[in-house]
């Protein structure tokens, strides 16, 4: 497979913002965002959608963490 040309990246990422922005107005609710979901999988490579995919969820958790702190689960109980 070529990798993509600068028309067909500006393309993809438009697409990918435009699913982002979507997503976020409607509070992560993909059936929500059917058409822009289907525009980001038709203007960029498979490999693209699911490395962006992946970016997003973590980002989001990035941007979680530094909102909210990390708190660790309290583990088994050594007794000594």
């Amino acid at each position: 497979m070529a990798a993509p040309n600068s028309a067909q990246r500006k393309a993809c990422w438009d697409a990918r913002d435009q699913l982002w922005q979507c997503l976020d107005d409607n509070n992560d609710k993909i059936q929500s965002c059917q058409k822009f979901q289907g525009d980001f999988e038709a203007n960029c490579p498979a490999q693209w959608v699911k490395y962006f995919t992946k970016r997003r969820d973590f980002l989001k958790y990035k941007d979680k963490m530094q909102r909210e702190g990390f708190t660790p689960a309290e583990g088994p109980q050594v007794n000594s």
